[in-house]
Protein backbone atom coordinates (compact mmCIF):
# COMPACT_ATOMS: atom_id res chain seq x y z
CA UNK A 1 0.00 0.00 0.00
CA UNK A 2 2.50 2.87 -1.30
CA UNK A 3 0.16 5.61 -1.07
CA UNK A 4 -3.50 6.54 -0.97
CA UNK A 5 -3.87 5.66 -4.59
CA UNK A 6 -3.60 1.90 -3.57
CA UNK A 7 -6.06 2.20 -0.51
CA UNK A 8 -9.03 3.68 -3.42
CA UNK A 9 -7.82 0.11 -5.80
CA UNK A 10 -19.06 0.63 39.97
CA UNK A 11 -18.29 -2.89 41.20
CA UNK A 12 -19.24 -5.58 44.02
CA UNK A 13 -17.40 -8.46 45.42
CA UNK A 14 -15.94 -11.14 44.11
CA UNK A 15 -17.34 -14.40 44.28
CA UNK A 16 -17.14 -17.00 46.65
CA UNK A 17 -16.71 -20.46 46.03
CA UNK A 18 -19.88 -21.39 47.57
CA UNK A 19 -21.92 -19.56 44.70
CA UNK A 20 -24.04 -22.18 42.54
CA UNK A 21 -22.10 -24.44 39.75
CA UNK A 22 -21.07 -23.14 36.57
CA UNK A 23 -23.74 -25.51 34.71
CA UNK A 24 -25.82 -22.24 34.69
CA UNK A 25 -23.72 -20.64 32.06
CA UNK A 26 -24.60 -23.33 29.76
CA UNK A 27 -22.14 -26.69 28.88
CA UNK A 28 -18.99 -27.10 27.17
CA UNK A 29 -16.65 -24.19 28.34
CA UNK A 30 -14.19 -23.37 25.76
CA UNK A 31 -10.34 -23.99 27.07
CA UNK A 32 -8.55 -20.77 28.09
CA UNK A 33 -4.79 -20.10 26.23
CA UNK A 34 -2.33 -20.87 28.94
CA UNK A 35 1.15 -19.87 28.38
CA UNK A 36 3.99 -22.27 27.82
CA UNK A 37 5.93 -20.54 30.79
CA UNK A 38 5.56 -18.96 33.58
CA UNK A 39 7.27 -15.43 34.96
CA UNK A 40 8.69 -15.91 38.42
CA UNK A 41 9.59 -12.75 39.99
CA UNK A 42 12.86 -13.00 42.27
CA UNK A 43 11.20 -9.15 43.97
CA UNK A 44 7.80 -9.90 42.78
CA UNK A 45 5.81 -6.60 43.20
CA UNK A 46 2.94 -6.93 46.11
CA UNK A 47 1.04 -4.12 44.95
CA UNK A 48 -0.23 -2.30 41.74
CA UNK A 49 -2.09 1.13 41.69
CA UNK A 50 -5.42 0.91 43.16
CA UNK A 51 -8.41 0.12 40.44
CA UNK A 52 -8.73 3.08 37.96
CA UNK A 53 -12.37 3.46 37.90
CA UNK A 54 -11.94 5.03 34.75
CA UNK A 55 -10.71 3.02 31.73
CA UNK A 56 -9.96 -0.39 30.45
CA UNK A 57 -8.03 -1.82 33.64
CA UNK A 58 -10.31 -4.52 35.70
CA UNK A 59 -8.44 -6.26 38.99
CA UNK A 60 -10.60 -9.50 40.07
CA UNK A 61 -9.51 -11.05 43.03
CA UNK A 62 -11.17 -14.32 41.76
CA UNK A 63 -14.07 -15.38 39.36
CA UNK A 64 -15.08 -18.65 40.88
CA UNK A 65 -18.54 -20.26 40.22
CA UNK A 66 -20.44 -16.94 40.20
CA UNK A 67 -24.67 -16.76 40.68
CA UNK A 68 -26.57 -15.91 36.96
CA UNK A 69 -27.15 -12.80 38.45
CA UNK A 70 -23.58 -11.86 39.34
CA UNK A 71 -22.70 -13.24 35.95
CA UNK A 72 -25.03 -11.01 34.34
CA UNK A 73 -23.11 -7.87 36.43
CA UNK A 74 -19.82 -9.07 35.03
CA UNK A 75 -20.66 -9.27 31.49
CA UNK A 76 -22.06 -5.64 31.77
CA UNK A 77 -18.83 -4.55 33.44
CA UNK A 78 -16.77 -6.25 31.19
CA UNK A 79 -18.96 -4.73 28.31
CA UNK A 80 -18.06 -0.97 29.82
CA UNK A 81 -14.54 -1.47 29.96
CA UNK A 82 -14.24 -2.68 26.44
CA UNK A 83 -15.64 0.40 25.88
CA UNK A 84 -13.78 2.85 27.39
CA UNK A 85 -10.41 0.61 25.61
CA UNK A 86 -12.07 1.10 22.54
CA UNK A 87 -12.64 -2.51 22.20
CA UNK A 88 -9.67 -3.50 23.96
CA UNK A 89 -9.50 -5.12 27.88
CA UNK A 90 -6.53 -5.74 30.64
CA UNK A 91 -8.08 -7.94 33.52
CA UNK A 92 -5.68 -8.54 36.25
CA UNK A 93 -7.26 -11.90 37.79
CA UNK A 94 -5.87 -12.43 41.49
CA UNK A 95 -6.02 -8.73 42.65
CA UNK A 96 -7.73 -6.95 45.26
CA UNK A 97 -9.24 -3.85 43.93
CA UNK A 98 -6.33 -2.11 46.27
CA UNK A 99 -3.64 -3.40 43.61
CA UNK A 100 -2.69 -6.34 46.49
CA UNK A 101 -1.33 -8.93 44.49
CA UNK A 102 -2.71 -11.77 46.72
CA UNK A 103 -3.11 -14.29 44.19
CA UNK A 104 -4.84 -18.00 43.64
CA UNK A 105 -4.22 -21.88 43.80
CA UNK A 106 -4.21 -23.61 40.50
CA UNK A 107 -7.77 -24.68 40.39
CA UNK A 108 -9.30 -20.99 41.35
CA UNK A 109 -7.41 -19.59 38.74
CA UNK A 110 -8.32 -22.17 35.91
CA UNK A 111 -11.95 -21.67 37.36
CA UNK A 112 -11.59 -17.88 37.23
CA UNK A 113 -10.00 -18.06 33.60
CA UNK A 114 -13.22 -20.00 32.24
CA UNK A 115 -15.40 -17.68 33.92
CA UNK A 116 -13.97 -14.91 32.42
CA UNK A 117 -13.72 -16.62 28.61
CA UNK A 118 -17.26 -17.33 28.90
CA UNK A 119 -18.21 -13.85 29.86
CA UNK A 120 -16.23 -12.61 26.89
CA UNK A 121 -17.80 -15.09 24.57
CA UNK A 122 -21.38 -13.48 25.46
CA UNK A 123 -20.02 -10.24 24.41
CA UNK A 124 -18.18 -11.91 20.88
CA UNK A 125 -15.07 -10.95 22.50
CA UNK A 126 -11.68 -12.98 23.10
CA UNK A 127 -9.61 -13.63 25.51
CA UNK A 128 -5.14 -14.20 25.82
CA UNK A 129 -3.11 -14.64 29.04
CA UNK A 130 -0.35 -12.08 28.40
CA UNK A 131 1.33 -13.15 31.74
CA UNK A 132 1.26 -15.50 34.68
CA UNK A 133 3.32 -14.45 37.17
CA UNK A 134 3.97 -17.02 40.39
CA UNK A 135 3.88 -15.27 44.17
CA UNK A 136 5.35 -17.75 46.88
CA UNK A 137 3.90 -17.87 50.23
CA UNK A 138 6.03 -19.18 52.58
CA UNK A 139 3.40 -18.85 55.17
CA UNK A 140 1.15 -21.90 54.10
CA UNK A 141 2.39 -25.03 54.58
CA UNK A 142 4.71 -26.35 52.12
CA UNK A 143 5.54 -22.90 50.79
CA UNK A 144 3.31 -23.26 48.25
CA UNK A 145 2.43 -20.89 45.48
CA UNK A 146 -0.23 -18.56 44.42
CA UNK A 147 -0.82 -17.17 40.42
CA UNK A 148 -1.96 -13.98 39.00
CA UNK A 149 -3.00 -13.43 35.80
CA UNK A 150 -3.14 -11.04 33.55
CA UNK A 151 -5.67 -11.62 30.68
CA UNK A 152 -6.30 -9.63 27.35
CA UNK A 153 -9.97 -8.89 26.36
CA UNK A 154 -10.45 -8.17 22.49
CA UNK A 155 -13.24 -7.23 20.75
CA UNK A 156 -14.18 -5.80 17.30
CA UNK A 157 -15.93 -2.83 17.08
CA UNK A 158 -19.50 -3.46 15.45
CA UNK A 159 -19.09 -0.73 12.79
CA UNK A 160 -15.28 -1.11 12.24
CA UNK A 161 -13.08 -4.00 10.59
CA UNK A 162 -10.47 -3.76 13.47
CA UNK A 163 -9.37 -1.31 16.19
CA UNK A 164 -6.83 0.94 14.18
CA UNK A 165 -3.45 2.46 15.41
CA UNK A 166 -1.19 4.89 13.29
CA UNK A 167 2.42 4.77 13.82
CA UNK A 168 4.79 7.60 12.47
CA UNK A 169 8.47 6.58 11.62
CA UNK A 170 11.18 9.30 12.00
CA UNK A 171 14.26 8.96 12.23
CA UNK A 172 17.29 10.24 10.34
CA UNK A 173 18.57 8.34 6.91
CA UNK A 174 19.97 5.47 6.48
CA UNK A 175 18.77 4.85 9.83
CA UNK A 176 16.98 2.18 8.24
CA UNK A 177 13.46 3.14 8.54
CA UNK A 178 12.17 1.51 5.19
CA UNK A 179 14.08 -1.59 5.63
CA UNK A 180 12.30 -1.93 9.45
CA UNK A 181 9.39 -1.58 7.99
CA UNK A 182 9.49 -3.67 5.18
CA UNK A 183 10.76 -6.32 7.21
CA UNK A 184 8.14 -5.91 9.52
CA UNK A 185 4.94 -5.66 6.70
CA UNK A 186 6.67 -8.76 4.56
CA UNK A 187 7.91 -10.90 7.20
CA UNK A 188 11.19 -11.19 5.38
CA UNK A 189 14.79 -10.19 6.82
CA UNK A 190 16.69 -7.93 5.27
CA UNK A 191 20.21 -9.82 3.08
CA UNK A 192 22.29 -6.29 4.63
CA UNK A 193 22.05 -4.43 1.48
CA UNK A 194 18.49 -2.93 2.07
CA UNK A 195 16.57 -5.29 -0.01
CA UNK A 196 13.59 -5.29 2.72
CA UNK A 197 13.20 -1.44 1.94
CA UNK A 198 12.23 -1.46 -1.45
CA UNK A 199 8.38 -2.16 -1.19
CA UNK A 200 8.87 0.56 0.92
CA UNK A 201 9.64 3.15 -1.76
CA UNK A 202 7.57 4.85 -4.11
CA UNK A 203 9.78 6.77 -6.75
CA UNK A 204 12.52 5.54 -8.83
CA UNK A 205 15.07 7.85 -7.49
CA UNK A 206 14.01 6.66 -3.96
CA UNK A 207 15.47 3.19 -5.64
CA UNK A 208 18.60 4.65 -6.83
CA UNK A 209 19.81 6.70 -3.99
CA UNK A 210 17.98 4.56 -1.10
CA UNK A 211 16.32 7.19 0.40
CA UNK A 212 12.92 7.70 1.13
CA UNK A 213 11.96 11.80 -0.07
CA UNK A 214 7.85 11.07 -0.13
CA UNK A 215 5.87 9.41 2.68
CA UNK A 216 4.31 5.99 1.92
CA UNK A 217 1.62 3.67 4.19
CA UNK A 218 1.90 0.06 5.15
CA UNK A 219 -0.26 -1.88 7.27
CA UNK A 220 0.50 -4.93 9.73
CA UNK A 221 -2.00 -6.82 11.80
CA UNK A 222 -2.94 -8.88 14.28
CA UNK A 223 -4.99 -11.61 15.45
CA UNK A 224 -6.54 -11.82 18.97
CA UNK A 225 -3.42 -13.52 20.13
CA UNK A 226 -1.21 -11.55 19.01
CA UNK A 227 0.02 -13.58 15.89
CA UNK A 228 1.73 -11.05 13.00
CA UNK A 229 -0.37 -10.87 9.74
CA UNK A 230 1.25 -8.94 6.98
CA UNK A 231 1.55 -9.86 2.99
CA UNK A 232 3.12 -13.82 3.58
CA UNK A 233 -0.69 -13.95 4.30
CA UNK A 234 -1.83 -12.57 1.16
CA UNK A 235 -3.02 -8.85 -0.08
CA UNK A 236 -3.95 -6.06 1.97
CA UNK A 237 -7.62 -6.75 1.77
CA UNK A 238 -6.79 -10.24 3.64
CA UNK A 239 -4.71 -8.64 6.16
CA UNK A 240 -7.82 -6.46 7.40
CA UNK A 241 -10.27 -9.34 6.96
CA UNK A 242 -8.52 -11.56 9.21
CA UNK A 243 -6.81 -9.01 11.96
CA UNK A 244 -8.46 -8.08 14.95
CA UNK A 245 -6.06 -5.00 15.45
CA UNK A 246 -4.27 -2.78 12.48
CA UNK A 247 -1.15 -0.92 12.78
CA UNK A 248 -0.77 1.58 9.80
CA UNK A 249 2.55 2.22 9.57
CA UNK A 250 3.85 5.57 8.34
CA UNK A 251 7.20 5.88 6.38
CA UNK A 252 8.70 9.48 6.77
CA UNK A 253 11.58 10.88 5.02
CA UNK A 254 14.83 11.11 7.26
CA UNK A 255 16.92 13.82 5.19
CA UNK A 256 17.35 17.35 5.55
CA UNK A 257 16.32 18.45 2.53
CA UNK A 258 13.03 16.66 2.87
CA UNK A 259 12.24 18.08 6.28
CA UNK A 260 9.03 19.58 5.03
CA UNK A 261 7.56 16.17 3.87
CA UNK A 262 8.69 15.03 6.94
CA UNK A 263 6.99 17.53 8.75
CA UNK A 264 3.66 17.41 6.86
CA UNK A 265 3.29 13.73 7.23
CA UNK A 266 3.97 13.81 11.17
CA UNK A 267 1.65 16.71 11.36
CA UNK A 268 -1.03 15.80 8.62
CA UNK A 269 -1.75 12.33 8.98
CA UNK A 270 -2.45 12.77 13.11
CA UNK A 271 0.00 9.65 14.15
CA UNK A 272 -1.52 8.04 17.83
CA UNK A 273 2.36 7.28 17.97
CA UNK A 274 5.85 8.02 16.93
CA UNK A 275 8.64 5.09 16.33
CA UNK A 276 11.55 6.88 16.53
CA UNK A 277 14.59 4.91 15.06
CA UNK A 278 17.95 5.53 15.66
CA UNK A 279 21.05 3.91 13.55
CA UNK A 280 23.19 1.95 16.27
CA UNK A 281 26.03 2.97 13.59
CA UNK A 282 26.62 6.45 13.67
CA UNK A 283 24.16 6.91 16.27
CA UNK A 284 22.93 10.56 17.38
CA UNK A 285 23.10 12.92 14.74
CA UNK A 286 22.11 16.73 13.90
CA UNK A 287 19.29 15.55 12.25
CA UNK A 288 18.48 13.06 14.80
CA UNK A 289 18.50 15.81 17.16
CA UNK A 290 16.19 17.97 15.23
CA UNK A 291 13.44 15.19 14.43
CA UNK A 292 13.54 14.16 17.82
CA UNK A 293 13.03 17.93 19.01
CA UNK A 294 10.20 18.12 16.35
CA UNK A 295 8.50 14.84 18.15
CA UNK A 296 8.96 16.27 21.19
CA UNK A 297 6.97 19.80 20.18
CA UNK A 298 4.09 17.78 18.76
CA UNK A 299 3.31 16.02 22.07
CA UNK A 300 3.12 12.68 20.53
CA UNK A 301 3.56 9.53 22.64
CA UNK A 302 7.06 7.81 21.02
CA UNK A 303 8.68 4.89 21.39
CA UNK A 304 12.68 3.88 20.28
CA UNK A 305 14.12 1.73 18.25
CA UNK A 306 17.92 1.29 18.22
CA UNK A 307 18.16 -0.65 14.64
CA UNK A 308 21.93 -2.01 13.26
CA UNK A 309 22.75 -4.04 16.94
CA UNK A 310 24.43 -6.24 15.16
CA UNK A 311 26.39 -3.42 14.04
CA UNK A 312 27.70 -2.11 17.38
CA UNK A 313 28.48 -3.34 20.90
CA UNK A 314 26.90 -2.92 24.21
CA UNK A 315 28.39 0.43 25.24
CA UNK A 316 27.41 1.36 21.79
CA UNK A 317 23.84 1.09 22.73
CA UNK A 318 24.36 2.56 26.27
CA UNK A 319 25.74 5.56 24.88
CA UNK A 320 22.96 6.05 22.73
CA UNK A 321 20.64 5.76 25.56
CA UNK A 322 22.69 8.45 27.57
CA UNK A 323 22.55 10.78 24.05
CA UNK A 324 18.75 10.41 23.54
CA UNK A 325 18.30 11.11 27.62
CA UNK A 326 20.47 14.09 27.33
CA UNK A 327 18.94 15.66 24.10
CA UNK A 328 15.56 15.02 25.95
CA UNK A 329 16.18 16.64 28.74
CA UNK A 330 17.60 20.04 26.81
CA UNK A 331 14.22 19.87 25.06
CA UNK A 332 12.26 20.11 28.08
CA UNK A 333 11.25 16.68 28.39
CA UNK A 334 10.70 14.97 31.71
CA UNK A 335 10.30 11.30 30.06
CA UNK A 336 13.06 8.77 30.36
CA UNK A 337 13.39 6.23 27.93
CA UNK A 338 13.44 2.64 29.51
CA UNK A 339 15.12 0.07 27.47
CA UNK A 340 12.63 -3.38 26.87
CA UNK A 341 15.67 -6.39 27.73
CA UNK A 342 12.07 -9.03 27.64
CA UNK A 343 8.38 -9.76 26.79
CA UNK A 344 7.71 -9.31 30.40
CA UNK A 345 9.24 -5.60 29.62
CA UNK A 346 6.91 -5.15 26.85
CA UNK A 347 3.84 -6.27 29.03
CA UNK A 348 4.59 -3.83 31.30
CA UNK A 349 5.21 -0.88 29.61
CA UNK A 350 2.84 -1.28 27.30
CA UNK A 351 0.46 -1.18 29.91
CA UNK A 352 1.90 2.49 30.94
CA UNK A 353 0.97 4.08 27.43
CA UNK A 354 0.59 6.30 26.55
CA UNK A 355 2.62 7.52 28.98
CA UNK A 356 3.89 10.51 30.60
CA UNK A 357 7.07 9.19 32.42
CA UNK A 358 8.94 6.84 30.34
CA UNK A 359 9.40 6.10 26.61
CA UNK A 360 10.11 2.51 25.54
CA UNK A 361 13.27 1.87 23.68
CA UNK A 362 13.79 -1.09 21.59
CA UNK A 363 17.50 -2.35 19.90
CA UNK A 364 16.99 -4.78 16.91
CA UNK A 365 18.69 -5.98 13.96
CA UNK A 366 16.72 -6.55 10.89
CA UNK A 367 19.79 -8.80 9.22
CA UNK A 368 19.45 -11.27 12.34
CA UNK A 369 16.23 -10.76 13.51
CA UNK A 370 16.73 -10.00 17.28
CA UNK A 371 14.38 -7.80 18.97
CA UNK A 372 11.56 -7.84 16.45
CA UNK A 373 9.62 -9.93 18.35
CA UNK A 374 9.45 -7.30 21.11
CA UNK A 375 8.78 -4.74 18.85
CA UNK A 376 5.74 -6.50 17.49
CA UNK A 377 4.48 -7.24 20.60
CA UNK A 378 4.38 -3.67 21.53
CA UNK A 379 3.25 -2.87 18.48
CA UNK A 380 0.11 -5.34 19.35
CA UNK A 381 -0.21 -4.24 23.21
CA UNK A 382 -0.23 -0.57 22.51
CA UNK A 383 -4.07 0.75 23.16
CA UNK A 384 -6.20 2.84 20.72
CA UNK A 385 -5.37 6.75 20.14
CA UNK A 386 -8.94 7.87 21.61
CA UNK A 387 -11.08 6.36 24.12
CA UNK A 388 -14.81 5.60 23.78
CA UNK A 389 -16.16 9.19 24.71
CA UNK A 390 -13.24 10.98 22.90
CA UNK A 391 -14.29 9.17 19.73
CA UNK A 392 -18.02 9.67 20.40
CA UNK A 393 -17.86 13.76 20.67
CA UNK A 394 -15.66 13.96 17.58
CA UNK A 395 -18.27 11.62 15.45
CA UNK A 396 -21.09 14.44 16.84
CA UNK A 397 -19.20 16.92 15.24
CA UNK A 398 -19.85 18.59 11.62
CA UNK A 399 -17.59 16.40 9.19
CA UNK A 400 -14.16 17.56 8.05
CA UNK A 401 -11.56 15.94 5.92
CA UNK A 402 -7.78 16.72 5.66
CA UNK A 403 -6.75 16.20 1.88
CA UNK A 404 -3.32 15.12 1.67
CA UNK A 405 -3.35 13.13 -1.34
CA UNK A 406 -5.15 13.92 -4.34
CA UNK A 407 -5.47 11.74 -7.54
CA UNK A 408 -7.47 10.99 -11.29
CA UNK A 409 -8.49 7.58 -12.05
CA UNK A 410 -9.81 7.15 -15.35
CA UNK A 411 -12.86 5.81 -15.29
CA UNK A 412 -13.18 5.91 -11.51
CA UNK A 413 -12.55 10.23 -11.68
CA UNK A 414 -11.28 12.43 -8.83
CA UNK A 415 -9.38 10.57 -6.05
CA UNK A 416 -8.78 12.24 -2.65
CA UNK A 417 -6.63 10.33 0.07
CA UNK A 418 -6.63 12.25 3.68
CA UNK A 419 -7.51 11.88 7.35
CA UNK A 420 -11.44 12.51 8.33
CA UNK A 421 -10.52 14.52 11.59
CA UNK A 422 -13.97 14.97 12.98
CA UNK A 423 -17.45 13.71 12.16
CA UNK A 424 -18.79 10.93 9.91
CA UNK A 425 -18.78 10.76 5.96
CA UNK A 426 -21.42 8.26 4.38
CA UNK A 427 -21.45 7.44 0.67
CA UNK A 428 -24.00 10.28 -1.68
CA UNK A 429 -23.35 12.64 1.24
CA UNK A 430 -22.97 15.97 -0.19
CA UNK A 431 -19.98 18.23 0.88
CA UNK A 432 -17.88 21.76 0.26
CA UNK A 433 -14.44 21.56 -1.53
CA UNK A 434 -11.86 24.26 -0.96
CA UNK A 435 -10.53 26.91 -0.38
CA UNK A 436 -9.90 27.42 -4.30
CA UNK A 437 -8.07 29.79 -5.41
CA UNK A 438 -10.48 32.76 -5.11
CA UNK A 439 -11.18 31.75 -1.71
CA UNK A 440 -14.34 29.76 -2.40
CA UNK A 441 -15.67 26.38 -2.06
CA UNK A 442 -17.22 24.12 -4.60
CA UNK A 443 -20.04 21.96 -3.83
CA UNK A 444 -19.11 18.31 -4.51
CA UNK A 445 -20.99 14.80 -3.21
CA UNK A 446 -18.99 11.66 -2.01
CA UNK A 447 -19.56 8.83 -4.44
CA UNK A 448 -17.93 6.17 -2.36
CA UNK A 449 -15.58 5.68 0.88
CA UNK A 450 -12.42 2.65 0.28
CA UNK A 451 -10.32 2.07 3.73
CA UNK A 452 -7.26 0.01 3.52
CA UNK A 453 -8.31 -1.18 -0.28
CA UNK A 454 -11.52 -2.05 1.30
CA UNK A 455 -14.89 -0.56 0.37
CA UNK A 456 -16.83 0.68 3.11
CA UNK A 457 -20.26 2.82 3.77
CA UNK A 458 -19.11 5.49 5.99
CA UNK A 459 -15.94 6.57 7.32
CA UNK A 460 -15.81 7.53 11.15
CA UNK A 461 -13.79 10.26 12.84
CA UNK A 462 -10.06 9.38 13.07
CA UNK A 463 -9.78 7.33 10.42
CA UNK A 464 -7.30 7.74 7.20
CA UNK A 465 -9.94 7.01 4.15
CA UNK A 466 -9.78 7.69 -0.21
CA UNK A 467 -12.86 9.21 -1.30
CA UNK A 468 -14.26 9.02 -4.97
CA UNK A 469 -16.00 12.41 -6.14
CA UNK A 470 -18.69 12.86 -8.29
CA UNK A 471 -16.72 14.81 -11.09
CA UNK A 472 -13.48 16.64 -11.31
CA UNK A 473 -12.33 19.15 -9.97
CA UNK A 474 -9.83 21.76 -11.14
CA UNK A 475 -7.12 23.59 -8.62
CA UNK A 476 -7.37 20.46 -6.38
CA UNK A 477 -4.10 20.57 -3.84
CA UNK A 478 -2.68 18.82 -0.86
CA UNK A 479 -4.01 21.25 2.44
CA UNK A 480 -7.48 21.76 0.90
CA UNK A 481 -10.59 20.44 2.72
CA UNK A 482 -13.94 18.65 2.40
CA UNK A 483 -16.82 20.67 4.53
CA UNK A 484 -20.19 20.02 5.41
CA UNK A 485 -21.96 22.55 3.73
CA UNK A 486 -23.85 23.10 7.00
CA UNK A 487 -20.50 24.45 8.96
CA UNK A 488 -20.19 27.40 6.64
CA UNK A 489 -17.06 27.44 6.12
CA UNK A 490 -14.48 30.65 5.23
CA UNK A 491 -11.21 31.22 3.70
CA UNK A 492 -8.06 32.49 6.02
CA UNK A 493 -5.37 34.36 4.27
CA UNK A 494 -3.69 36.05 7.61
CA UNK A 495 -3.56 34.44 11.17
CA UNK A 496 -1.88 35.35 14.07
CA UNK A 497 0.37 32.51 15.83
CA UNK A 498 2.13 32.52 19.04
CA UNK A 499 5.67 30.07 18.53
CA UNK A 500 7.96 28.88 20.41
CA UNK A 501 11.38 28.33 18.54
CA UNK A 502 12.76 24.85 19.97
CA UNK A 503 15.57 24.71 17.47
CA UNK A 504 16.41 26.36 13.92
CA UNK A 505 19.78 26.42 12.26
CA UNK A 506 19.24 30.02 10.90
CA UNK A 507 17.62 33.23 11.78
CA UNK A 508 13.71 33.76 11.64
CA UNK A 509 12.27 37.06 10.57
CA UNK A 510 10.37 38.88 8.84
CA UNK A 511 9.13 37.12 5.24
CA UNK A 512 10.62 33.70 6.71
CA UNK A 513 8.52 30.61 5.13
CA UNK A 514 7.46 27.83 6.82
CA UNK A 515 5.79 24.61 6.80
CA UNK A 516 2.67 25.45 9.23
CA UNK A 517 1.78 22.43 11.33
CA UNK A 518 -1.98 21.87 10.40
CA UNK A 519 -4.67 21.32 13.72
CA UNK A 520 -7.91 20.93 13.70
CA UNK A 521 -8.70 23.29 16.99
CA UNK A 522 -6.91 26.10 14.61
CA UNK A 523 -9.92 26.06 12.10
CA UNK A 524 -7.44 27.26 8.96
CA UNK A 525 -7.88 24.95 5.93
CA UNK A 526 -5.36 26.61 4.51
CA UNK A 527 -1.94 26.04 2.39
CA UNK A 528 0.29 24.35 4.49
CA UNK A 529 2.81 26.50 3.59
CA UNK A 530 3.14 30.37 5.54
CA UNK A 531 5.41 33.21 5.10
CA UNK A 532 5.96 35.80 8.31
CA UNK A 533 4.52 38.83 7.70
CA UNK A 534 5.58 40.53 10.58
CA UNK A 535 6.65 39.97 13.99
CA UNK A 536 4.55 41.43 16.27
CA UNK A 537 7.14 41.30 19.58
CA UNK A 538 9.39 38.69 20.50
CA UNK A 539 9.93 37.69 24.51
CA UNK A 540 12.99 37.33 24.29
CA UNK A 541 15.05 40.52 23.46
CA UNK A 542 18.23 39.40 22.92
CA UNK A 543 16.70 37.18 20.26
CA UNK A 544 15.11 39.99 18.45
CA UNK A 545 16.31 37.63 15.13
CA UNK A 546 14.17 34.98 16.01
Amino acid sequence: MDSFVSLFDPDTSDESPTSVTMDLLGSAISSVPIPVSDHVSQDFIQHLPPEPQIGNIEYKLKLVNPTRQRFEHLVTQMKWRLREGQGEAIYEIGVEDSGLLRGLNEEEMSSSLRTLNEMAKRLGATTTVLRRTIIPCLNEPGNKTRVVSEVLIRKLPDDSPSIDVRVAVMGNADAGKSTLLGVITQGELDDGRGRARLNMFRHLHEVQSGRTSSISHEIVGFDAQGRVINYQEGSAETICETSSKLVTLIDLAGHAKYLRTTIRGVSGYSPHYIMFVISAVPGFTKITKEHLSLAVALRIPMMIVISKMDLTTEDGLDQILIDVEDHLTDVGCKKTPIRICSENDVISIAATQPSDEVIPLISLSNVTGEGLSWLSKLMFLLPPGLNAAEREQLEKELPEFQIDETFWIPRVGTILGGLLTQGVIKEKTSMLLGPLADGSFQPVRVNSIRRHKTPCLMARASQSVSVSLDFEVDGLRKGMVLVSPQSCPKATWFFQADICVVYHATAICKGFQTTRVYHRETMIPARPAAKFEEILYCLHNEFQST
